[in-house]
C-alpha cells in the first residue's frame, strides 16, 4: 500500500523540532508494515541539494506560480520534493525571515497543500498522511477541488501553530466559494489551515491517547474543542515513538562511554564527562539534572527556574540546554551566573551535547504545561535518565511514576507531578533526589526506564492498521 506523508519539515534534511523527527522516523517503521511511504517536502535548498538531479514527475498547473515534483532518494527516504524556488529558495529557518514570519506563509504552504493532491491523485497513492498546519489544506483540495477521492489522515503534532491568516488570503486559494464558511476554512474571521485539516480529514490522530483527550476540553482545544468534540468518533491518539537505532546509548559516539540496559555500569563515566562540559563541580555524588529543549512558556522553564532553590537546597546540579524566548535565556543565564558550579546554560542547540546529557544526568526534567508527546522523555528513558515529567498529554502516558504503588509493583520509571505548578514541581525535585540517593531503587527505576518500549513498533501497526482502513472503506 502506498501512503504519501506531507509536512512541512523531516529530519535529517530540515528540523525545527519534534515533528520532523516524527516524519523521518515513521516510513521506515511503517515499511515493517507492508505500508510504502513517499513524503512530500518543501523545496528548500538543502532538499534540493540532498535529492541531487531528481527527474521531475509532474508539472503542476501554475497556481502559485511555477512548480514542479521532483522524485528522489535522501537519508534513506523516498521523497516528492515541490521545487517551487519563489516560495521555497530560502536559507535558513523554513517559517521565518530575520524579521519573524515570512509574510506569504500562507501562499507558500496552501502550494504544499495543492501539490499534495496533485500528487496524491496524479501518481495513484491509497492514502495521504498530512502533518500539522502546514500540510492543513492537501484535504481541502482533494475534497473540494479533486476529481478524485483519496482518503486522508491528518495529524496534530501541536494544537497551539494553527496556521492562520487573512481573510483576503482565501480568494487566492482557488477554492470554492462556499468553502468560506464555519464548515471549512474561515476560523474566526481568519483563513485557518489547522481547521481546514481537521474539517476534511477522514481520521483525525493526534500524538498520544491523552492529548486526543485533553483537545477536545475548553482548557486543552485552544478554540477547536467544539469541532474536535463534533468530530469525536474519528479522533484517536497515537503515540510517537523514537528511532532506537539511532538513539542507542551502546552505539553513541557522542558519549563519553557506551552502556546499555544489559550492561549499564559504563553509564557512570558519563556524568563526569556532562559536568566537565558545562563547568559544573566534579561532584559524583550531587544529583545532576538536565533540562533538553525550548526555553518557552509551554516547556515550563520558568516553573524550572522558580523550583530551582528547592533543587540547589538538596544539593541538586542543573544543566541547561536550549534556546528560546529572550527573557528565559536571559534568566536561565542570569541563574548560572548566580550559581557557578552548581548551575549552567549553554543557549543554543547541539545535539551531541544534547545526547551527553540524557547519558550523563541522573535524570532530566520536562516540566510542561501542555505537552502533546514529547520526544525528551523518551530519549531520557532509552538513556537511563529517568525523567521528571508533568502529568498531562503524552508524558502521562509514557512515564509511570514512582509512587508507592509503582515502586512495590516495581514497574516505576520516572516522577510525575501536577503541572502549571512550580511548588509541586519542586516537591518532585526532591522526591527524586530522595530516590537518587537510595541506589537499589533508583537502578531498579533506571532498568525500568530503559528497558521499556519507546520505538515506533507498536505505533505503526496502529497507523498501518488505520490506512488499510480506510482503503478498504474507499474501494
Amino acid at each position: 500500500m502506498r501512503v504519501l506523508a506531507v509536512a512541512s519539515e523531516c529530519f535529517p534534511l530540515v528540523k525545527t523540532g519534534g515533528l520532523a523527527d516524527v516524519v523521518g522516523a515513521l516510513p521506515a517503521a511503517l515499511a515493517a508494515q507492508d505500508i510504502a511511504v513517499t513524503t512530500l517536502l518543501p523545496g528548500y535548498p538543502a532538499v534540493l541539494a540532498a535529492i541531487g538531479d531528481a527527474p521531475v514527475v509532474v508539472e503542476l498547473p501554475d497556481r502559485f506560480g511555477p512548480a514542479r515534483l521532483l522524485a528522489g532518494k535522501a537519508a534513506g527516504l523516498d521523497l516528492l520534493v515541490l521545487e517551487a524556488p519563489q516560495h521555497f529558495g530560502r536559507p535558513g529557518n523554513p517559517y521565518a525571515g530575520p524579521d519573524g514570519d515570512w509574510p506569504d506563509n500562507g501562499i507558500r504552504f496552501a502550494a504544499l497543500g495543492f501539490a499534495a493532491a496533485e500528487a496524491a491523485t496524479g501518481l495513484g497513492f491509497a492514502a495521504v498522511h498530512a502533518h500539522d498546519w502546514q500540510a492543513g489544506l492537501a484535504g481541502a483540495y482533494l475534497r473540494l477541488a479533486g476529481p478524485m477521492r483519496v482518503p486522508v489522515v491528518f495529524t496534530i503534532h501541536n494544537l497551539a501553530f494553527q496556521g492562520q491568516f487573512p481573510p483576503a488570503l482565501f480568494p487566492r486559494l482557488g477554492l470554492p466559494p462556499g468553502a468560506w464558511s464555519m464548515d471549512g476554512l474561515e476560523y474566526f474571521g481568519s483563513v485557518g489551515f489547522l481547521k481546514a485539516g481537521l474539517w476534511y480529514a477522514d481520521r483525525i490522530t493526534t500524538v498520544s491517547p491523552t492529548y486526543a483527550a485533553e483537545i477536545r476540553t475548553a482548557s486543552g482545544g485552544m478554540g477547536l474543542d467544539g469541532l474536535l468534540r463534533g468530530r469525536a468518533d474519528v479522533v484517536s491518539g497515537i503515540l510517537n515513538g523514537i528511532d532506537e537505532a539511532s538513539w542507542d546509548p551502546a552505539r553513541d559516539q557522542a558519549l563519553a562511554a557506551r552502556f546499555s540496559a544489559a550492561h549499564p555500569d559504563p553509564r557512570a563515566a558519563n556524568k563526569p564527562a556532562l559536568q566537565g562540559r558545562f563547568g559544573l563541580a566534579a561532584d559524583p555524588a550531587a544529583p545532576l539534572f538536565a533540562f533538553v529543549g525550548r526555553l518557552a512558556w509551554q516547556k515550563g522553564m520558568d516553573l524550572v527556574l522558580e523550583a530551582l532553590p528547592a533543587l540547589l537546597a538538596a544539593g541538586g546540579q542543573l544543566a541547561i540546554l536550549g534556546t528560546g524566548d529572550a527573557a528565559l535565556e536571559a534568566r536561565c543565564l542570569g541563574a548560572a551566573a548566580a550559581d557557578p558550579g552548581r548551575v549552567a546554560t549553554v543557549i543554543g542547540f547541539d545535539e551531541g551535547l544534547a545526547r551527553l546529557c540524557y547519558g550523563g544526568a541522573d535524570a532530566v526534567l520536562v516540566p510542561s504545561r501542555f505537552e502533546p508527546c514529547g520526544l525528551a522523555q523518551l530519549c531520557a528513558l532509552r538513556y537511563g535518565a529517568p525523567p521528571v515529567v508533568a502529568r498531562t498529554g503524552g508524558l502521562a502516558d509514557t512515564v509511570i511514576d514512582a509512587n508507592e504503588a509503582a515502586l512495590a509493583a516495581g514497574c516505576a520509571t520516572g516522577v510525575q507531578f501536577v503541572p502549571g505548578d512550580a511548588a509541586m514541581l519542586a516537591s518532585a525535585v526532591r522526591r527524586t533526589i530522595g530516590l537518587i540517593r537510595d541506589r537499589p531503587i533508583w537502578a531498579r527505576i533506571q532498568a525500568n526506564a530503559m528497558g521499556g518500549d519507546v520505538s515506533w513498533q507498536r505505533s505503526a501497526a496502529r497507523y498501518a492498521a488505520l490506512f488499510r482502513e480506510l482503503a478498504a472503506a474507499d474501494d
